[in-house]
């Protein structure tokens, strides 16, 4: 269950208040959450143009 937590937390970009990371590790976050994004506007667009 503590699994689904931390996937839920990162999904909705809420931070683990226990974790220190350095800055290459919030660097890399952050890029991942863009990329999370980009990819979810790619699947609504496939979608829209798909049910037209």
């Amino acid at each position: 269950m503590e699994i689904l937590k931390k996937i839920w937390s990162y999904i909705t970009f809420r931070k683990d208040p226990g974790s220190e990371g350095n800055k290459n590790l919030k660097m890399m976050h952050g890029i991942n959450k863009i990329s999370i994004l980009i990819f979810l506007i790619g699947i609504v667009v496939l979608l829209f143009k798909c049910s037209r």
